[in-house]
Order: structure tokens, then C-alpha cells, then sequence
């Protein structure tokens, strides 16, 4: 039962705004009670607010608010908090597997005897079908049409899934495909900044008095990149799927205080410097100052000469730099922003009221909030750049692109011999190869209708571009820089240059606005001449889907070693994410996509060399090309106007004719189908007792199942990419009589766990120190010492009743919040993961899905202990730990038996970080721990142990933090099979 709400401080109040009045719960009734909450970070004050207004007693309780209010920047400890988001954002990778977990615990919640009705979102959630299309046709007219057919044919099943969820689930909403990118649909149109205005009433008051109850609005995004909301003052942050859907049912999300990183502003850009290059010094900035787990905030004089936009580029890229958000306080620029989105009066009005009333409205004279730490950056300093080849943090300046990949090249080079001839991959043959992860055969698509014209294959050479796109919501959302990247295509073609015919460029914006403006400024016959033509709204190259190269220019990659480039206006460059034969990546803005796709090579000195030659032989440099800041402003003020906001978001949920006209499953129940390969139902609660067991067993006699180095990430852990025939994911389909090219991806199978434990640690890079030699998910079962793939060797320890545990080194999971990063262990029969470090959300994951996380003490590891993988063990603790909640100590004993008999001990601590956790592992996860709770189980909340502050190392980091923040990609970016069934 929901505990009753408490108001210890008298904090609500009322709000009048125009002819509407809206209670509230202000803020400066903590200051009677002795608090100087106006020296709190404005993050702190959104989540002290979110305190207030959801006291209970439990689950948020006096003490709670009076520790928050008093926090202090350098304290030696941290307490627990309740934090209940307003909202939850999904998108549909990650959406589909929180579907159909949902539609499997109505199903327990019938078998057990509750009442399936309780298993239903209690906010809203808003999903946006953004993560499916791909760039297969490009650089010609009619593409989008066609990658648009293509996605309804590989996901149609997955789409009428989540339609089926939209009138199954009350607060459900989905925004159909090619509609636009999660987090600029996010910005432009679904964040409310203070909600209130549009909802329903809720209930305040007493003698059956009603009114709107007006609050800040908070999320949680199953996206890395929530943070991008954090530019428009609005509180928020990726977690993992199985995180979102426990905070979909009600259940808090579980915190520490943080930390607060103040990061001041002064002065503005120069002349020629973007938002992207912005950026990327932040993002390079941060990452040395090492942020990961902690609050940044921007603060300082020079906040208010950043536009939303801007600043909405830079909370976008919080997962490259590891925060957990990267939040500007609302200010003048907001409020002239939502009216330019499109936004009521009403919303502007309430948002504007509301932040003045709690002190929240960012006011340059205002004294400077108090931070755990500082830095500060002149606006000025800011120079163009790119980012690359491998990491976003890795900010390289403009005039240094040519050197910097010359001195990386080395280490980017293919190994020999080539990768497809060792471990699990040597059983797929060159032919079976050339119909996954991009490569298509010639026979499998018309060139004609799918790509332009393509050339001069035999000038490739080291550090020539294959693919520049203009992609991603981090820079689409911003339309300085887009209208730079058109008014330089512009220029282009006015002096007689066009794209290199070996560069696949593609064009693909997260918000429809972007083609209207560009069409209401004139810009979009240039960019198609250079073949930035429209391919899609959705998220395409940035995620991986960039769709396969022209055969010729895949051939001769592969044929001659090549280490090609990509340059795209994205996040993320990991090795492998933007394409499989791609081995360097850069971010860059827009119009720097532009040009490089003109020079076709990275190998350029852009301020030195011509970008190429116009008509009459004159070289043609980027500085003659590049529009000025007072042109750009011009055609900003001339193209966008709030008219084409409203327009494209009018009707945003209904979608296309495809939509509209795909069938779906009706009815409160979902309806399985027993022969589907894309949706099945999930073995999560099978023969799930109705109460939690009296205790969590001790793990003895367990297996190793994997030895990992550093820096593996959920992108190895979990199924991505797309599904290899001779893998056994890609055997079962067959089983199943499913063709290898209708495989599809990974990622598009998300619903299917048959699928994805069989491709859990199975990523084709990932090197398993158990198995030496070998590459592509093989280990080695033991006692028998057979090499067999990962997933056939835990089911054979699963027949054998013998647990499983991984062993790691540092940032274990660090990048994409993937569930089945947990889920897919869990199946396999994992009980423990014992690394040197974890990443933040994918630590969170697995005690979520009951794997308990232990971390080797300061200065150990399996190197250090002599640990090989071929041992058994035994983990004492976890019984007595569970018990107590771990008052008295999270360390335990790991005892490791050699195949000589011989025995080492050794300490580990368990990272479970809350009383909540606790909970979650003694029920065998957070899925059964909800559903016990909605079944009518006794509130475990105020029994659990009281909450302690958690102390820190001296350095003031918490123990065990990353030092390296998310290096890959959330969520599961796959390039899907690009070989469908249907022709073009």
C-alpha cells in the first residue's frame, strides 16, 4: 500500500497563476526549520523539492529532507533518498523488452491470484520509435521512403507489440517511427519543465478540495543521453530498463546524495567556434577532472550567453564525460525557448511563476551556489575541433586532424591474421559474412534505387571517409549548426564542388522541424546535391545504423587492409559502433561533416590544404565556405519559427498511413504467440514463490564462466550487433526456420530471450582470458576442458546445478545502461561478478536482476592473485550480509580452490549500495521484488534497515568509482541485417 503523505515542514502552499491556482510545496518553508537551502546547488534544490512533496514516512521520511537540506559540499558521508521521477522516457530498443516484462507480470500477477490491473504505469511513460531505421539508401531522392518500408518490414511485429502496449497501459504514450529522436522530441515538445499546466488535477487539499498540484518536472530516460533535458533546467537521467520499469510501477528510485561539480561559464564563443566544438572541450575537460556518479552544474556569467540549444548539446553528451547529469537552471533563455517550441502560454506562464516563486529562476546576481568542486572554462578558449578515433573525449583541433590520425594509425591497423579466423567466428565463411553487419551482396539490392552513383574505389587509401553523416539529436537538435552545415553546402555548390563518390552521406535529423526549416531557408536542394539526403528521423549512424557501404568500396577495404574514416555529428566513436569496417570514427559538428565528405579523406589539413577546386582550377578552402555568425542568426530568424513546432508536433502520436494501418493485439492480456521469434514471454517469474525466500544462499563450488581485462562494456556484454549465423543465436533461428537474412539484429530481437541469452558475451570482439587465443564469446568448460561457445558452456553448468561467476578487471560495464546486460548473465546462470570497478548503471543492473557485484579490494585483482578462471569458489558472507542489510560490513570471503587442491582466500566488498538493494537481492531481484509488493506483501520499506550515511575514502570518492566514465553506446545501437526479405 502507498504510505500516507506526511508534511513535516507545512511546505504546501498555494500557487495563483492567471486565473488557475496550483499548490505547491515550497521550498522556503525549510528556511523556518533553520536551513539555508538557497546556498544548494539548483539540482539539489529539484530533488529537495521531489522530498517534500513525497513524504511519507517511509519510504521518505523527516530525516531524509532535513539531510538533504543540509548538505554539505565536502561531507565525509552521503545518505540514502527516495528520488520518485515525475516521469520515465523510453525508446523503442529499450522499450520492447520493458513491454513485454510488464505484459509477463500481468500474467504472474493473474497465476498468483492478484490483480493483473496493479501492473500499470503510475506516471507517465513516453516512448519514441527512434533506435530501428537505418541508412541503407542514401544520396538519392526517395531514400527515406524506402529505409522507411525496409523498417516496417524487419519490425512490424516489435511495432504492434508496443501499439498493443498503448491501449493496454493508462500514462503510455508511443510516438511512431520516423517522428523523430527520443531526447529532441524530448526538449521540443514533451518536457514540461514544471508540470501542472496540461495535466490532470491531483488531489491536494482538505474537505474534498481539488486543484493541479504544480512541481518540477524530473524523468529517468532507459537512454544515456536523458541528460540532454538537463539544458532546459529539467532534472534527469539514464538508468537501466529494469531500473524504468520498477520506477514505471511506483517504486522510488534509489540514491546517495551526491556530489556536486560546479563548472563556471564566462565570456562566449568566438567567431567560427560551434556548440559541437563546445562540446567536445567540455567533454574533454570533465573527463580529466573525473566526474563519473556525480551532479555537474553549469553556473557563472558566461550561462546566459549559451542558448538552450547549446546547452542542451552539452548535457546530451553527459555519458561521454560519465556524469550522471549535466543540468543549466532555468533562466530567461527557457522561457524564450518554449515559447519558440511551441509551447502554451499556459506552460510558459506556470514554468515562469513557478521557478520565481522557489527561488529556481536563475538570476545572474543571485550568490554562487556552494560545490563539492569547481572548474571553469572561458567561452572564448573554445576552438574548432573533432573528436577522435575511438573515444569522444580524445578532442583533437581542427588544424591537427591529419597529424593525429597519422600518429594513431599504427595502433589502428587490422591484426593478423584477420579476426574472422580465430574462436567462434572461424566457423563463418567470407560468403556468409558478406550478408551481415552491412556488407550486402550486389544481388541483394538495386544500386540504382538505393545509393547514387559510386567511384573510384581504387582511390581509397589509409584515412579516407567512407561514411559522413549528419546525425544524432546531439547536433540536430541545434539549429545554428544545422543551418551552418546548409548554408555551407550552399557555398559549395555554388563554386562547383561536390562530395568525394567513395563517401556514403546521409542526413538524418531527430525532429521533422529540421526538414522544415531547411526547406523554409532554401537549403535543401544543396545539401541533396551533395548527397545529404534525407534518410530517415531516427538515429541511424550515430547508433550504428548506418546501413551497408557500396559493395566496391567494401571490397576493397577489406581486400587491401584499409583503416577508413567516418565523420559524423554524433556522440559516441567507439571502434566497431559506426560501422564494422570502419576502425576510425570522428565527431564533429555538422558543417564539418559537410566539408570532410568534399575532401574525402581525414588526412587534411583543413586550415592549410583546399577542401578542392572550383570550376575554374581555384583552390577552394574551408574559410571561403564557412558562413559568419551574423549570417547564421539571419537565417535562423528568417527560417524557425514557433509556427513549425506546433505544426509538426500537432499530431505527433499519430503517425504515418503505415502506423495507422499496422495491426495489433487488443485486450488488457497480452495474447503470446508460441511460433514468434521477436516477442516471447520471458522466463523471469516462472515458478516464482508468492513470498521472498527467508535467505539468500552463500555460493559454493562455483565456476568461472569468463576472466575479463579492463574496460569491458555492456556493448561485449550484451547481445548487440547483428546475428551471425554460425552463432548459436543464429542457429536457433534456423531451428526455428528462420532464413539468415530475415536474422535482423540483436537489438530488434530484444524481446525475444531465447535470442538474447544465446548472444549474451558472444559480441565478436570480446576476449575471454579463460580461452586465450580466441576472440568472439568462447570460453572454456571445466572440469572437461572443452572450448565451446559462452552460452553453451553455462548451459551445461546449469544441467550440473553449479553457479557461475565472472571475474574482471576495472570499469566492468561501463557505457550503455543495458538491461540485458544483466538479464542475459542472469539466464546463463551468473550468480556473481567480481571485477576490480563498475560502472554506475550497470552495477545498479545487476543487483537488479539479483547478481550480487563484489569488487576486489584497493591494489587486487585476478592478475595479483594468481587467479586463472579454472578454479572453484566459494563466497561467504552474503548469507549474514543480506540478513543485517549489511550494517556492519560489506566485505566478504572468496575462497578459490586450484586444480592442484591447493586454496587461496581473499577479501571483496559487496557493492550493494542501499537498504532498497538489499531488498532486491534477498527477493531475487527487482521485477519479483515490485510484483511481490503490488501481489499485497507487506511493505518491506519500513522494516528494512535503517538508513546509514555511507562514508567516503578520504580522497572523497566513493569507494570503488569509475574513474572512466561510459565508453559505449546506450542503448543496444545494432546495424541490423542488412539483406531483408523484401527488394528494392
Amino acid at each position: 500500500m502507498t504510505a500516507a503523505h506526511l508534511d513535516s515542514f507545512g511546505a504546501a502552499s498555494e500557487l495563483n497563476v492567471g486565473n488557475r491556482s496550483y499548490t505547491i510545496y515550497r521550498l522556503d518553508a525549510l528556511k523556518r526549520a533553520g536551513f539555508a537551502v538557497e546556498r544548494l546547488p539548483y539540482s539539489l534544490r529539484i530533488l529537495l523539492e521531489n522530498l517534500l512533496r513525497t513524504e511519507n514516512g517511509a519510504s521518505v521520511s523527516r530525516a531524509d529532507i532535513e539531510a538533504l537540506a543540509g548538505w554539505q559540499p565536502n561531507a565525509s558521508e552521503r545518505t540514502e533518498i527516495a528520488f520518485q521521477p515525475a516521469r520515465v522516457l523510453l525508446q523503442d530498443f529499450t522499450g520492447v523488452p520493458a513491454i513485454v516484462d510488464l505484459a509477463a507480470m500481468r500474467d504472474a500477477m493473474v497465476r498468483l491470484g492478484g490483480d493483473p490491473a496493479k501492473i500499470n504505469p503510475l506516471q507517465p511513460v513516453e516512448l519514441v520509435i527512434d533506435h530501428s531505421i537505418q541508412a541503407d539508401a542514401f544520396g538519392v531522392p526517395g531514400a527515406m521512403a524506402i529505409n522507411q518500408m525496409l523498417d516496417y518490414s524487419r519490425n512490424g511485429e516489435r511495432y504492434a507489440l508496443l501499439k498493443w502496449g498503448q491501449q493496454a497501459f493508462k500514462n503510455f504514450r508511443v510516438t511512431p517511427p520516423n517522428s523523430g529522436i527520443c531526447h529532441q522530441v524530448n526538449i521540443e515538445y514533451l518536457a514540461r519543465v514544471v508540470f501542472g499546466a496540461d495535466e490532470l488535477a491531483s488531489k491536494v487539499g482538505e474537505g474534498g478540495d481539488t486543484r493541479s498540484l504544480a512541481y518540477p518536472d524530473t524523468l529517468v530516460g532507459t537512454d544515456s543521453h536523458t541528460p540532454m533535458v538537463n539544458g532546459l533546467g529539467v532534472l534527469g537521467w539514464g538508468v537501466g530498463g529494469i531500473e524504468a520499469e520498477a520506477a514505471m510501477l511506483g517504486q522510488p528510485i534509489s540514491m546517495l546524495i551526491p556530489e556536486v561539480i560546479g563548472f563556471k561559464l564566462a565570456g562566449k564563443l568566438r567567431e567560427g567556434a560551434t556548440a559541437t566544438d563546445l562540446v567536445l572541450t567540455v567533454t574533454q575537460l570533465l573527463r580529466k577532472k573525473g566526474v563519473v556518479g556525480r551532479f555537474v552544474e553549469f553556473y557563472g556569467p558566461g550561462v546566459s550567453n549559451v542558448p538552450v540549444v547549446d546547452r542542451a548539446t552539452i548535457g546530451n553528451m553527459s555519458p561521454e564525460y560519465g556524469s550522471t547529469c549535466a543540468i543549466f537552471p532555468v533562466d530567461v533563455a527557457t522561457i524564450d525557448y518554449l515559447r519558440l517550441t511551441g509551447r502554451s502560454e499556459e506552460r510558459v506562464a506556470l514554468v515562469e511563476a513557478y521557478m520565481k516563486e522557489q527561488g529556481l529562476f536563475h538570476d545572474s546576481a543571485a550568490p554562487e551556489p556552494a560545490f563539492s568542486d569547481t572548474l571553469e572554462l572561458d567561452l572564448g578558449d573554445v576552438e574548432p575541433s573533432i573528436a577522435g578515433p575511438g573515444r569522444p573525449q580524445d578532442r583533437v583541433p581542427l588544424g591537427r586532424a591529419k597529424a593525429a590520425f597519422e600518429a594513431s594509425l599504427p595502433s589502428l591497423l587490422p591484426p593478423e591474421p584477420p579476426r574472422s579466423q580465430k574462436g567462434a567466428d572461424a566457423r563463418i565463411s567470407a560468403d556468409e559474412r558478406l550478408t551481415v553487419w552491412g556488407e550486402s551482396t550486389a544481388g541483394e539490392v538495386r544500386p540504382g534505387a538505393m545509393q547514387p552513383h559510386v567511384g573510384r574505389a581504387e582511390a581509397l587509401e589509409h584515412g579516407s571517409i567512407v561514411i559522413a553523416a549528419i546525425t544524432s539529436c546531439t547536433n540536430t537538435s541545434n539549429p545554428s549548426v544545422m543551418l551552418a552545415a546548409g548554408l555551407l553546402a550552399k557555398r559549395a555548390v555554388a563554386r562547383g564542388l561536390n562530395r568525394k563518390p567513395w563517401v556514403k552521406t546521409s542526413l538524418a535529423p531527430g525532429s521533422r522541424v529540421v526538414t522544415a526549416y531547411y526547406e523554409r531557408a532554401g537549403l535543401t536542394p544543396y545539401l541533396d546535391q551533395l548527397g545529404f539526403n534525407l534518410v530517415g528521423y531516427g538515429c541511424t549512424t550515430c547508433i550504428g545504423n548506418s546501413g551497408p557501404l557500396p559493395a566496391e568500396i567494401s571490397e576493397e577495404i577489406r581486400s587491401r587492409n584499409l583503416v577508413v574514416a567516418a565523420t559524423l555529428s554524433g556522440n559516441r566513436n567507439f571502434e566497431g559502433r559506426i560501422h564494422s569496417e570502419v576502425r576510425a570514427n570522428y565527431l564533429m559538428s555538422p558543417p564539418l561533416v559537410v566539408a570532410f565528405a568534399l575532401a574525402g579523406r581525414i588526412t587534411i589539413d583543413l586550415e592549410t590544404e583546399p577542401l578542392g577546386h572550383d570550376r575554374e582550377g581555384r583552390p577552394v578552402f574551408l574559410r571561403d565556405l564557412w558562413p559568419s555568425q551574423e549570417e547564421i542568426q539571419r537565417t535562423l530568424q528568417q527560417a524557425i519559427g514557433s509556427d513549425l513546432y506546433r505544426e509538426n508536433y500537432r499530431e505527433i502520436f499519430a503517425g504515418d498511413e503505415q502506423w495507422r494501418a499496422l495491426a495489433a493485439p487488443s485486450g488488457d492480456i497480452y495474447q503470446w504467440n508460441e511460433s514468434s521469434t521477436y516477442v516471447r514471454s520471458p522466463p523471469f517469474f516462472t515458478d516464482m514463490p508468492h513470498t521472498a525466500p527467508e535467505q539468500v544462499a552463500e555460493i559454493r563450488g562455483a565456476r568461472v564462466l569468463a576472466v575479463f581485462g579492463d574496460s569491458i562494456t555492456t556493448d561485449h556484454i550484451s547481445p548487440a550487433g547483428t546475428i551471425q549465423q554460425g552463432s548459436p543465436a543464429g542457429q536457433y533461428l534456423v531451428t526455428q526456420g528462420v532464413a539468415p537474412k530475415e536474422f535482423n539484429s540483436y537489438g530488434a530481437r530484444r524481446g525475444n530471450h531465447e535470442v538474447m541469452v544465446r548472444g549474451t558475451f558472444a559480441n565478436v570482439r570480446i576476449r575471454n582470458r579463460l580461452a586465450p587465443d580466441t576472440e568472439g564469446g568462447c570460453t572454456i568448460h571445466l572440469p572437461s576442458g572443452e572450448q565451446t561457445p559462452i552460452y553453451e558452456a553455462s548451459q551445461r553448468y546449469l544441467a550440473d546445478g553449479v553457479p557461475l561467476i565472472v571475474l574482471a578487471g576495472r570499469d566492468y560495464g561501463s557505457g550503455s545502461s543495458r538491461d540485458w546486460a544483466a538479464k542475459g548473465p542472469y539466464l546463463q546462470g551468473v550468480r556473481a561478478v567480481i571485477a576490480e570497478s563498475f560502472e554506475r548503471i550497470h552495477r545498479s543492473n545487476l543487483v537488479g536482476m539479483g547478481i550480487v557485484p563484489l569488487q576486489f579490494v584497493e591494489g587486487a585483482s585476478a592478475a595479483s592473485l594468481g587467479l586463472t578462471g579454472r578454479e572453484t569458489f566459494d563466497i561467504e558472507g552474503i548469507t549474514a550480509g543480506v540478513a543485517s542489510g549489511f550494517a556492519t560490513s560489506r566485505r566478504l570471503t572468496v575462497r578459490a580452490y586450484s586444480e592442484d587442491n591447493s586454496a587461496i582466500a581473499f577479501e571483496v566488498s559487496a557493492r550493494i549500495e542501499t537498504p532498497q538493494e538489499v531488498l532486491y537481492l534477498r527477493h531475487g531481484g527487482i521485477l519479483r521484488y515490485v510484483l511481490r509488493q503490488l501481489l499485497g506483501e507487506r511493505s518491506e520499506l519500513s522494516a528494512a534497515p535503517a538508513r546509514k550515511p555511507h562514508p567516503l575514502p578520504p580522497d572523497g570518492k566513493q569507494d570503488g568509482a569509475v574513474d572512466e566514465g561510459s565508453i559505449q553506446s546506450f542503448p543496444a545501437s545494432d546495424p541490423v541485417s542488412y539483406t531483408g526479405s523484401t527488394r528494392v
